[in-house]
């Protein structure tokens, strides 16, 4: 399949590079093209399947970006987190309780097919399970069941077994609202090797 992948940072090079592992095409998505790649518009025109691995206070500018009309009927991966750094380390959100990053993406671009995932990890895990010994987990939320199975299956290319539909896109605020407790876990453990299961 051809992917798009918005954003250039750790996050997209991890994402970008387990899609290509498994024989997909992708085109990265930034600001300006050049150097290999795409303007944010260009990748999602060509791409069947858009991935937003933009920060999050960007995400909703970057899609804009995208243009609505390239997004509509495909399926948008959003891996972004509503991380607010204004005031420092640690971050705080900049929506949670009522609302999500998510769904504020699924309001704007309301055709877009989205789905939250993979963002309850740091890069190094998310296109490579296996680098945790322990059985972890991974999370789905969207309205679109067509869509989450195609990123489960996805995920199970890359070796997830573990893969928890939580439900429509509102359920993305509780997978958001981790992100404070993941980020106190790396400051305790040190390294971001580390992921959640749900033990049962």
């Amino acid at each position: 399949m051809r992917f798009a992948v918005l954003g250039t940072g750790d996050v997209g090079k991890a994402i970008g590079a387990g899609l290509v592992s498994q024989g997909h095409d992708i085109r990265v998505g930034s600001r300006s093209s050049g150097d290999g790649r795409h303007t944010f518009a260009e990748a999602a025109l060509w791409a069947e399947v858009v991935v937003n691995a933009t920060k999050g206070a960007a995400s909703l500018e970057a899609l804009r970006s995208a243009g609505a009309a390239n997004l509509a009927g495909k399926v948008l991966i959003d891996v972004a987190n509503p991380l607010d750094f204004s005031k420092g380390m640690p971050p705080t959100l900049f929506v949670q309780g009522d609302d999500s990053l998510g769904e504020r993406i699924q309001r704007e671009f309301p055709q877009a097919r989205v789905v939250k995932t993979l963002n309850t990890m740091g890069a190094s895990i998310m296109a490579n399970p296996r680098r945790l010994k322990e059985e972890h987990d991974v999370f789905l939320s969207g309205n679109d069941k067509a869509a989450k199975e195609l990123v489960a299956g996805i995920l199970r290319a890359w070796g997830w077994k573990v893969i928890l539909d939580l439900g429509d896109i509102t359920t993305a605020r509780g997978t958001e609202m981790l992100m404070p407790l993941w980020i106190r876990l790396l400051g305790t453990i040190g390294n971001a090797d580390y992921n959640f299961h749900v033990a049962r």
